[in-house]
């Protein structure tokens, strides 16, 4: 395990340089996704004046505000740009030194990230979570911040990060054989917004799709882990959506290997 640690947190030290390099890029990707979160504020004001009730489908207004943030909030955390990673290292012919280095394919990327992640939760995660938790106790007049139940949505959203990670690290492999993938990483973050329910909570949706949106293991992403932390699930429904998480990632990393055993057949580099 030492020797384990030795050789790839190196990774996330470069992940950490690499985040705080381009600082004015970093601000502006904070401040556009702020102004998201207000912008989706008035969008569901108008919804909530419009129907004419002050709690539609379980969630009254104040509960819309913390969804948005804390959406965002877990965005941060479990966003991977695993797929753009592979697919810009396949596309610029940087993968030949990756590989061809003693060190695993995959956990050079993941530490990579984990140094980025480490910083966007100081400088990012915590002030925020503490200004949602400051509108709440204001909204509801008592502090409902639970350590256990912040104990449980971290567990979430480390799960979350990991499927998340396998997946777009599945979905970069194919640059293997497509050679450029930003087209399609543009189009998959955008179906993957509406599967992972971060614009339209699944409980506004029919009771058939609802449960089937429920299932597929894209609310892993955002859903599971926002919904724990609002206290929409119970102590059962909690556990099943913890177990079900954890098999997805356990399903896309053995799926990850599969995919890397026959893309590597497939290397052609463009460049280096």
């Amino acid at each position: 395990m030492r020797k384990f640690f030795k050789t790839y947190l190196p990774f996330t030290q470069a992940g950490i340089h690499g985040a705080t390099a381009y600082r004015a890029n970093f601000i502006a990707w904070f401040i556009g996704d702020v102004m998201y979160c207000f912008v989706m504020y008035y969008v569901w004001r108008a919804v909530f004046a419009s129907s004419g009730q002050s709690t539609f489908h379980g969630f009254n207004m104040t509960d819309m505000v913390v969804f948005l943030f804390v959406t965002n909030l877990t965005g941060y955390l479990t966003d991977s740009d695993g797929s753009f990673s592979v697919g810009e290292e396949i596309r610029d012919g940087n993968i030949a030194m990756r590989l061809i280095k003693p060190v695993d394919f995959d956990m050079t990327f993941l530490f990579s990230e984990m140094g980025q992640k480490s910083l966007t939760f100081t400088m990012i995660f915590v002030p925020m979570l503490v200004g949602v938790e400051i509108y709440k106790y204001i909204a509801y007049g008592h502090v409902m911040f639970s350590i256990g139940t912040f104990a449980l949505y971290m567990l979430s959203v480390v799960m979350s990060y990991l499927f998340s990670f396998y997946m777009n690290v599945c979905f970069g492999f194919m640059a293997f054989f497509l050679k450029n993938l930003w087209g399609f990483n543009i189009l998959k973050s955008s179906i993957l917004r509406f599967l992972s329910g971060s614009v339209i909570p699944f409980a506004f949706m029919p009771d058939a799709l609802r449960s089937v949106m429920e299932w597929l293991p894209f609310a892993s992403l955002s859903y599971t882990p926002v919904m724990i932390y609002m206290g929409k699930y119970s102590g059962a429904e909690i556990a099943m959506r913890l177990g079900l998480q954890f098999l997805w990632v356990v399903a896309f990393y053995l799926i990850s290997k599969m995919i890397f055993s026959v893309a590597i057949r497939h290397v052609t580099v463009q460049g280096g």
